[in-house]
């Protein structure tokens, strides 16, 4: 059986490549606070990279389909891709919150991200930096659960509504989907800054 045939078996074979190299690598010692972000950059990876594909790729490309009177249209995205495409999306959004958050509770920081280091004895920077992107992470879970999934599900024929509705759907869920691509670039620098001592040097 080649594990290259299936998304199952990629993931498969990949999980059991990563846990080699950490046996081989760090003993057998588990290491939960490591577990833990590795989950998380791996949903984060997910998720960002389906907004991106989202904004960069299919928005422009369906907008050509339309314009294209000769074309094939974009069905072929909306009915097979599309919902295939906001499954991975949300779940990889919710997985990535969760993981952060745990991680930040692990560190007995959470507290102190969610209120930028300003509420402890000391200002703390590193929490500030973490808890800017914690902020904008929030922000994003928040527009893809509340703003643009009720909205594609509209749009995508998966709950019936009108074509005034589809259309203010389709508009609420682009500002939405477009407001996480731009807060997405100041959180990655947060999530980098965090765990390289700050943005610049």
């Amino acid at each position: 059986m080649n594990l290259l045939n299936s998304v199952a078996g990629v993931i498969t074979g990949g999980l059991f490549i990563s846990l080699l190299i950490a046996a081989t690598t760090m003993g057998f010692y588990l290491n939960i606070q490591s577990l833990v972000v590795w989950i998380h950059v791996m949903a984060g990876i997910t998720w960002i990279g389906l907004l991106y594909y989202f904004n960069f790729v299919q928005v422009p490309a369906l907008a050509e389909a339309a314009a294209d009177e000769g074309g094939p249209g974009g069905a072929g995205i909306t009915k097979y891709v599309a919902p295939r495409a906001l499954w991975w999306f949300r779940w990889a959004a919710l997985v990535t919150w969760l993981s952060g958050a745990f991680a930040l509770w692990r560190l007995n920081i959470l507290h102190d991200a969610f209120t930028l280091g300003m509420m402890g004895d000391t200002f703390n920077t590193q929490a500030m930096i973490i808890g800017v992107g914690a902020w904008l992470g929030t922000i994003m879970l928040f527009n893809v659960w509340v703003f643009i999934w009720p909205n594609q599900k509209k749009i995508l024929g998966i709950v019936e509504a009108s074509e005034d509705k589809i259309a203010k759907a389709r508009k609420v869920a682009f500002l939405a989907s477009r407001t996480n691509t731009l807060l997405s670039i100041p959180m990655l620098m947060s999530m980098v800054g965090y765990g390289h001592g700050g943005f610049f040097i």
